[in-house]
């Protein structure tokens, strides 16, 4: 049953992410963006809080002016010190205030504990908010806030809440 929850899944984010990005492209000389964050995975669970770091890529070819906003899709992995790994694809919105970035985002992924937190499966959901400066017209400094989850799909679903310092640019 939880493989038929999960091809929902999958066709649902397919459909969603199809009619969000019908519009037109924004046109953009620089193309593409990383983001290279590092942090502290599960840091309210002070028995398996760890060290992580990651890579995210964002190909701004790809953003789309909508109704919610800027939306662009994302893909990144990250791992910890304790050997857990997430990698993961999504969607992002980015609002701009000024020199003042707020992006949330929603990335499904697969996760693999290693010697780290078991978080009941091996599909997880990220859901992030990130808030960054502009350094210079192509770099950017900031802070954000995730949520790992398994919506209940597994046995157990403890979840995992972490904080990350990103640094994002773009080429």
């Amino acid at each position: 049953m939880n493989y038929l929850r999960i091809c929902y899944l999958v066709i649902l984010s397919l459909l969603i992410s199809s009619s969000i990005f019908s519009e037109e492209t924004k046109v953009n000389s620089d193309n593409t963006k990383f983001n290279i964050y590092s942090g502290m995975f599960d840091f309210s669970d002070s028995g398996k809080k760890s060290t992580l770091i990651g890579f995210q890529h964002q190909n701004t070819d790809l953003n789309r002016d909508t109704f919610l906003g800027n939306l662009s899709p994302i893909t990144g992995f990250m791992f910890t010190a304790d050997s857990a790994a997430y990698l993961y694809t999504g969607i992002q919105a980015q609002y701009s205030l000024g020199a003042l970035n707020i992006t949330p985002s929603f990335t499904p992924g697969l996760y693999n504990q290693g010697d780290g937190k078991d978080l009941g499966h091996l599909l997880e959901f990220k859901s992030e908010v990130q808030i960054s400066l502009n350094f210079s017209k192509n770099s950017q400094l900031g802070f954000s806030y995730n949520h790992l989850s398994n919506a209940s799909l597994g046995d157990k679903n403890p979840g995992a809440n972490s904080y990350m310092f990103n640094f994002f640019k773009t080429f």
